[in-house]
């Protein structure tokens, strides 16, 4: 991954990375929860036709179901 990424709004390393084929995935907790704050790279790599980003959210708050 190249460093200068690494914790990178996502939006800004979309831009950075130009015309590529991304496939992306966000890291979420299991159960009610909501991301909050900004959305982060944390691991980009190659891919088969591209590249995968793998991102995450600041913070995640619960949501609790009354």
């Amino acid at each position: 991954m190249d460093p200068q990424l690494a914790l990178m709004p996502e939006v800004q390393a979309r831009r950075l990375l130009g015309d590529r084929c991304l496939r992306m995935h966000v890291v979420r907790p299991f159960g009610g929860w909501v991301g909050v704050g900004t959305l982060r790279v944390i691991n980009v790599r190659a891919a088969e036709g591209g590249l995968e980003l793998l991102a995450g959210y600041e913070r995640y708050d619960r949501v609790d179901a009354t």
